[in-house]
């Protein structure tokens, strides 16, 4: 991610800044704050359906499962799974659990991050050799601390996939399949075998896929859905995956992710009630800090138009009033300001306590930048333990 540059005259967009982000009513039409709405039983179907209604995420229907691979590694039973969407390269996933375990467990939907690394997916997160590649393990030392936090928290009890979501790793946009658009240093080369691929070559492609997003996002609006709406809904299908295995306990299933996969997490765990738990790290502020300062340190996965008129970017996350959130927030993280990041857990707070739900919700701040370090695991594998062990 770029550093964000000082702005003298106050927003990235100069005098029109302030314009802007009164725009939007607040509290929002759909807010649980507004005073018109007095109960979650009242107020929850129409924020949903409203939220649904701008996200337009395209309808995608059942999918048959593929096992590729069985095996043990680092104490777990590793499964490589793969699933076909009516659109696009198979879906790649892995399943991890503690090995041997036969019986239902919880289980937590890993997902992961963005980091402009668009060439790998489920791998940022996950460990199932002792040959991870230097990017990988570069990429996992930066943000988790050196850890593959996927692993982690499956030695402690859990049932864990992480998938490959829309235009990453396995359901990436091919070079060879674009027609008109290349740019940079990037050639048509096929780069299918990612154990040859060279990091030269990687590196070139996630600069490549970070310049195409302007023009997905542009393309998917031209289309009648949204980025963040093709991804819940290719979430949603991971999610029903994990919640159909025998060695799956579905009514104790949890989401969690950093950064891209905070992001995920807050549009995933407001918006499907099989997600009982949602820990969403590094990703949480308010659409005015989006508007003001910090629109262009994010993808375009984020944005769905109206919304904001409907909800506070918060308020997507609590659209699970009542089921448990974890929102964790660093300090010293670039990509949002610390007085939105405060705001925003005044309106979660707000929400669960109008709800009577206080105990249900936490925020907790940490020093330092973007990032989910060990602490930081640990708290949110605590969370988990809280309410799904």
């Amino acid at each position: 991610m770029k550093k964000p540059m000082q702005h003298s005259n106050g927003s990235m967009i100069g005098s029109y800044g302030q314009w802007a982000a009164d725009l939007a009513p607040d509290p929002p039409k759909l807010s649980f704050r507004n005073s018109k709405w007095q109960s979650v039983a009242d107020w929850k179907p129409q924020a949903m359906e409203k939220a649904y209604e701008l996200l337009a995420p395209p309808k995608i229907g059942e999918v048959k499962v593929t096992v590729h691979r069985k095996y043990v590694f680092d104490g777990l039973d590793v499964e490589e799974i793969s699933w076909q969407l009516p659109y696009g390269e198979p879906t790649k996933a892995v399943v991890l659990k503690p090995a041997g375990e036969t019986k239902r467990l919880p289980a937590v939907l890993g997902l992961h991050d963005h980091g402009g690394v668009k060439y790998f997916g489920w791998e940022k997160i996950c460990r199932i050799s002792d040959n991870t590649r230097s990017m990988l393990t570069e990429h996992q030392s930066q943000y988790y601390e050196g850890r593959a936090w996927a692993n982690e928290i499956a030695k402690k009890g859990y049932v864990v996939m992480v998938h490959d979501v829309f235009a990453f790793a396995s359901r990436r946009v091919r070079l060879e399949n674009v027609d008109g658009i290349l740019w940079g240093h990037c050639s048509r080369e096929v780069w299918e075998d990612k154990d040859s691929a060279v990091d030269e070559n990687i590196k070139d492609y996630n600069a490549w896929a970070s310049d195409h997003e302007t023009i997905m996002a542009k393309s998917l609006l031209s289309a009648g859905t949204t980025w963040p709406g093709v991804v819940l809904a290719e979430d949603q299908v991971a999610l029903t995956v994990l919640c159909e295995r025998e060695d799956v306990d579905a009514n104790r299933v949890g989401c969690c992710g950093l950064s891209g996969g905070g992001l995920r997490s807050a549009y995933l765990g407001g918006l499907d009630k099989r997600i009982k738990c949602a820990v969403c790290v590094g990703f949480m502020s308010t659409w005015r800090d989006f508007v003001m300062n910090k629109s262009f340190t994010h993808t375009f996965m984020t944005y769905a138009s109206l919304l904001p008129n409907y909800l506070d970017f918060p308020e997507i996350l609590g659209l699970r009033t009542p089921l448990p959130a974890l929102v964790q927030s660093s300090k010293e993280d670039d990509l949002f300001t610390l007085l939105e990041m405060e705001r925003a857990d005044k309106i979660l707070r707000e929400i669960y306590a109008k709800a009577g739900e206080k105990d249900k919700y936490k925020t907790n701040f940490y020093e330092g930048g973007h990032k989910f370090d060990i602490a930081m695991q640990t708290d949110a594998f605590n969370w988990f333990d809280k309410w799904l062990a």
